[in-house]
């Protein structure tokens, strides 16, 4: 994959060259559907029920044949939950067969001993299985009653099979930081690995966000549990706002939202990020707009996500550097501004944004079974991790990429 400038970029940081977009994406999330037999509260894409324009199969393996030419090298498949599609298995042959990776995030509701069995039989196809809880009381609370169970018996049957690695992913809640090292100590159970990630205000997270995303002192216990115990936990970008406590998190230290990831709905639609799903993030259609290539290296809204950002009042702070303002996502829809702070700044910046006056935009998609939001359970005890950092986090996206200095 190359810049997409005319001219070859100067040596130098890839965090610099990233920031001018490439022209294919690193990372590509392709939700297949948004149907979905659970109902998590803070569903970035209020998933629930399916979309009637869900892409056919001929038209998913189309995109698949274009990913293919672009030297897309693996896809993100999530939902809803695409394990429901009818033709979801046929679909990840056809990648595997075309030279596309596959890691598929699910709940976990169709992995039973067969396609455990097949699963490990693939050199091509990683496994994500959804926790928020490592307790079935922390877990069922976001996620529905069940879903814990639902889970860890789909990791089970996939350590019985033989899968090497499959990753279990956490999203941090205010509920569940203080269970970090019991997700460790899961993943570490059935040879897996923990991915967390960061709670975002996006689709049915937007409802729920204020009372789920984690308090300040949470925050630094995140990143002090980072900075201990980082090693072999996969973070993405996720967390790179927390870089402003003081060392950096390894990681892609910049919002890559149509520079380096976007993502395609079950409709064919091209939004920026995976937890920006608005219609301003809109970026085409592949159906309307002449292919996803088309869609991703010539669309205004990806031409203007890359060329230079001023950063706002934020590049006045010290800090701008290590956390380069925060998640575009996070704040539009706590209804920020882009060249804001991140509602999450752990400088401050960000709480007394959320004290003025704002609009907060809605989701365009609600895809919910009952048409409405649901709330939270009644709050989860805390117990609050005192242990001081020992070493930084060594987890990075890039690797295997080659670093310029």
């Amino acid at each position: 994959m190359t810049s997409m400038l005319q001219r070859p970029a100067p040596v130098g940081r890839l965090v610099d060259q990233f920031e001018k977009g490439l022209d294919a994406p690193i990372c590509l999330t392709w939700e297949l559907t948004y149907a979905c037999n659970l109902s998590c509260v803070h569903c970035l894409s209020s998933s629930g029920r399916r979309d009637p324009r869900e892409l056919t199969t001929d038209q998913c393996k189309s995109i698949i044949d274009e990913l293919q030419r672009m030297q897309v090298f693996y896809v993100n498949i999530g939902g809803g939950e695409p394990t429901v599609r009818p033709d979801f298995w046929e679909l990840v042959d056809y990648a595997t067969a075309h030279q596309v990776g596959v890691k598929f995030s699910t709940n976990g509701v169709r992995i039973d001993e067969k396609v455990a069995r097949r699963l490990a039989a693939s050199d091509y196809v990683d496994v994500q299985i959804s926790l928020d809880g490592a307790t079935a009381e922390v877990n069922d609370a976001v996620r529905g009653p069940g879903s814990f169970a639902m889970a860890v018996r789909a990791l089970e049957n996939l350590a019985d099979a033989g899968f090497r690695d499959a990753k279990i992913s956490v999203v941090v809640t205010r509920h569940n930081v203080a269970q970090l090292d019991d997700f460790k100590a899961l993943a570490d159970r059935y040879g897996a690995t923990l991915r967390i990630t960061r709670l975002r205000p996006s689709g049915r997270g937007a409802d729920v966000w204020d009372e789920l995303h984690p308090t300040g002192a949470q925050q630094r216990e995140l990143y002090d549990w980072l900075v201990a115990h980082g090693d072999g936990v996969l973070t993405g970008d996720s967390f790179f706002h927390l870089s402003a406590y003081g060392d950096a998190l390894p990681g892609l230290n910049l919002c890559g939202a149509g520079r380096v990831v976007c993502l395609i709905d079950p409709v064919g639609d091209v939004y920026a990020c995976p937890f920006a799903i608005h219609e301003q993030f809109l970026a085409g259609n592949i159906l309307s707009d002449g292919g996803f290539q088309q869609v991703w290296q010539h669309s205004e809204l990806f031409a203007d996500l890359r060329s230079p950002q001023t950063g706002g009042a934020c590049t006045k702070c010290a800090h701008y550097d290590a956390c380069r303002g925060g998640c575009m996502a996070a704040k539009f829809f706590t209804g920020l501004p882009m060249d804001g702070p991140d509602p999450e700044c752990v400088q401050g910046f960000g709480e007394a944004a959320l004290e003025s006056e704002r609009t907060v935009p809605k989701s365009s998609v609600d895809h919910s079974r009952t048409g409405q939001r649901r709330t939270p359970r009644a709050p989860v005890p805390l117990t609050l991790m005192t242990r001081p950092p020992a070493k930084i986090c060594d987890e990075n996206p890039l690797a295997g990429m080659t670093r310029s200095e």
